[in-house]
C-alpha cells in the first residue's frame, strides 16, 4: 500500500514538473468545449493538444482563464483582505485556475485542412499539454505557394501565420476592428504577398491609404466615371440632385433620353446636355425655373468634378491590370459618387469573370478580346459600412451582396473591411467564410459580429476589448 502511495505521488510530480503540461480537464466535456484545472494562468490564444480515450490528439484553443482565491473569497474589508493575502501567499493550493478550450477539431486531420470536431469528447481527468511547435507549423504555416504570411501566431510567436490565398476567392473574407487596430495593415500584407505571386487585386481606396504600397506589380489607378454611360438617375446621384427634387429630376431624364447624348465625340457631351435642357425650359415654360437649378448644378459639376466626370475617358474597367494589384483612388469622390463607382467597377468584374467561365466552356475563341481577367480576381472594399449598409439600399451594396453570394462559383473574392460592424449588412456579412477580428469595444459591434457566425461565441466576443493594436 505505502509503495503504491509513493508511486502515484512520484507520477504526480514528473507530470507537474513536466513544462508542456497545463492540467488536468474537469467537468462535463463535449466535442467543441472543455474546461481544464491548470497549473497556473494561461493567456487567450494558447493552442493546446488533449488525447481522447481512442488514442486521437484534438487540437483546441484557449477561450478565457479564471483565477480564484479561496482564501480571498467574500472579503469584507481591507484588514481582512491583507490577512487573506498572507493565508493565500503560505497556501500553495489556495489559487485555482480554471481555463475555457474551444476544440478546434482532430489534430492529424488538421493537418490537411480539414476541420473534423472528435465523435468522443475527452474524458474528465485528460491531461492538457501544449500544443507542440511542429503541429502548429504543419497546421497555419504550410510550405505551399498557395499560403501567404500574415503574422504569426498570439502566442507562439515562433510559428508564422499564414492564409491561404486560393482560399479567397471561394470564403471571402471580413476584417473588423476599431480604427488604428490594424485593418488596412492586414490588407498591405495580403496584398504585397499577392502581387509576388502575381494575382489580381482591386482595392477600392476611399481614404488614400494605400498610395504608399510598394513593388513592381502595384499599379495605382485614378478613378473616373464616363458620364455617357451612366442612367439619368445615377448621373444625378453623381451631381448631387436631390432624390426627392421630382421636377430636376425628370429634366434630367427628358435630356438624357437622347442618343447622340450618348455618342462619344471629342468634348460636346456637357455642351449637348445643356442644350437639351434648355430647349426643355423653352418648350416647357413651367420647368423654367426648375430648368435653371439643373443647369446649375451641371456647371457646378464640371467646376468641382471635372477631373473625375470624363466624358471621352475609356471603359474605367480597362485600367485595371490583370497580375497586379490595383489601388483604385476615390479620394476625391463624394460618397454617392463613390457608391456608383464601387457598384460599377465590381458588376464590370463579375461580369468578366463570368464572361472567361462562359469562354473556357463554351465559345472560346469567338469572344477571347473581350476577356480582361483569365484568373480569379481579389475585390477590397474598404469603409464597407458606408458603401455596404444596414437597412439602406446602394448600387454598391446590390453587387457586393450578388458577388458575396456568385462570386465564388467564378472566381471573384470579396474582403469587406469596416471598423463599424454594427453598420454593416447582415446579410453580406454572413457571407464572410472568414473572419480577422482585432479589437472591438462597442457592444452592438460585438452583437453583429457573434450574430453573423457560428463559430464565434461568446467567449470569444468577450475577449475583443482586450486585444492590442495588431492583435486577432
Amino acid at each position: 500500500m505505502l509503495e503504491s502511495s509513493e508511486s502515484s505521488s512520484s507520477f504526480i510530480s514528473q507530470l507537474s514538473n513536466n513544462k508542456d503540461l497545463l492540467g488536468v480537464v474537469i467537468g462535463v466535456t463535449n466535442s467543441g468545449y472543455v474546461v481544464f484545472e491548470g497549473k497556473g494562468p494561461i493567456g487567450l490564444g494558447e493552442y493546446i493538444i488533449i488525447t481522447n480515450n481512442e488514442g486521437k490528439k484534438i487540437l483546441g484553443v484557449v477561450e478565457s482563464c479564471f483565477i480564484k482565491s479561496d482564501a480571498l473569497e467574500d472579503i469584507s474589508n481591507f484588514q481582512e483582505a491583507l490577512e487573506s493575502k498572507t493565508v493565500a501567499e503560505m497556501n500553495k493550493r489556495d489559487k485555482s485556475f480554471e481555463i475555457n478550450v474551444k476544440i478546434l477539431g482532430l489534430l492529424d486531420l488538421l493537418k490537411q485542412s480539414k476541420v473534423i470536431l472528435p465523435e468522443i469528447p475527452p474524458l474528465p481527468g485528460t491531461v492538457v499539454y501544449k500544443a507542440a511547435k511542429n503541429d502548429l507549423e504543419e497546421i497555419f504555416n504550410p510550405d505551399h505557394e498557395s499560403w501567404i504570411k500574415i503574422g504569426t501566431l498570439l502566442r507562439n510567436t515562433q510559428v508564422n501565420a499564414k492564409i491561404n490565398i486560393n482560399k479567397l476567392t471561394t470564403r471571402h473574407l471580413g476584417i473588423l476592428a476599431m480604427t488604428g487596430m490594424g485593418k488596412s495593415n492586414l490588407v498591405s500584407i495580403i496584398a504585397k504577398s499577392i502581387s509576388e505571386i502575381p494575382g489580381t487585386m482591386v482595392i477600392f481606396d476611399y481614404h488614400d491609404e494605400y498610395r504608399f504600397l510598394q513593388g513592381e506589380n502595384i499599379n495605382f489607378v485614378q478613378a473616373q466615371i464616363n458620364p455617357r454611360i451612366l442612367t439619368a438617375e445615377k448621373f444625378a446621384e453623381v451631381i448631387e440632385i436631390r432624390e426627392n427634387a421630382d421636377i430636376q429630376n425628370t429634366i434630367l431624364l427628358k435630356a438624357f433620353d437622347n442618343n447622340d447624348l450618348k455618342k462619344k465625340t471629342e468634348d460636346n457631351f456637357w455642351d449637348f446636355l445643356e442644350n437639351n435642357i434648355k430647349e426643355i425650359g423653352v418648350k416647357e415654360k413651367r420647368f423654367t425655373s426648375s430648368v435653371e437649378r439643373v443647369l446649375d448644378k451641371i456647371k457646378e459639376a464640371r467646376r468641382r468634378f471635372d477631373s473625375i466626370l470624363i466624358p471621352n475617358s475609356s471603359d474605367p474597367v480597362s485600367q485595371i491590370r490583370e497580375g497586379k494589384v490595383n489601388v483604385i483612388n476615390l479620394i476625391e469622390f463624394t460618397e454617392k459618387q463613390a457608391n456608383v463607382a464601387i457598384a460599377f467597377y465590381l458588376e464590370s468584374i463579375l461580369y468578366q469573370r463570368k464572361l472567361s467561365k462562359s469562354q473556357s466552356l463554351k465559345a472560346r475563341n469567338n469572344i477571347e478580346n473581350q476577356i480582361l481577367f483569365h484568373s480569379p480576381v481579389i475585390v477590397v472594399i474598404e469603409e464597407a459600412h458606408v458603401f455596404i449598409p444596414k437597412n439602406e439600399n446602394t448600387d454598391t451594396k446590390y453587387i457586393a451582396s450578388k458577388v458575396a453570394r456568385e462570386g465564388r462559383k467564378f472566381g471573384v473574392g470579396l474582403i469587406i473591411v469596416s471598423q463599424r460592424p454594427r453598420s454593416l449588412d447582415p446579410n453580406v456579412l454572413s457571407q464572410m467564410g472568414s473572419l480577422s477580428i482585432m479589437k472591438i469595444v462597442q457592444q452592438e459591434d460585438q452583437s453583429q459580429i457573434g450574430s453573423s457566425s457560428e463559430a464565434i461565441n461568446g467567449k470569444i466576443i468577450e475577449q475583443l476589448p482586450s486585444l492590442n493594436p495588431g492583435e486577432a
